[in-house]
């Protein structure tokens, strides 16, 4: 816990602004894919 509020305190010190690299299509196809696969690992586990 605390080295989680140590890196709190050291981002807002030196604060960065988030760049986004990927799309707002290339981030949903990535869900997209991430569900069918997760779907795929309970289906399998269910049988």
């Amino acid at each position: 816990m605390e080295a989680i509020e140590e890196h709190i305190v050291h981002n807002n010190e030196n604060p960065k602004p988030f760049i986004w690299t990927k799309t707002a299509e290339e981030i949903i196809a990535n869900v997209r894919r991430g569900r069918v696969a997760l779907e795929a690992v309970r289906h399998s586990r269910v049988t």
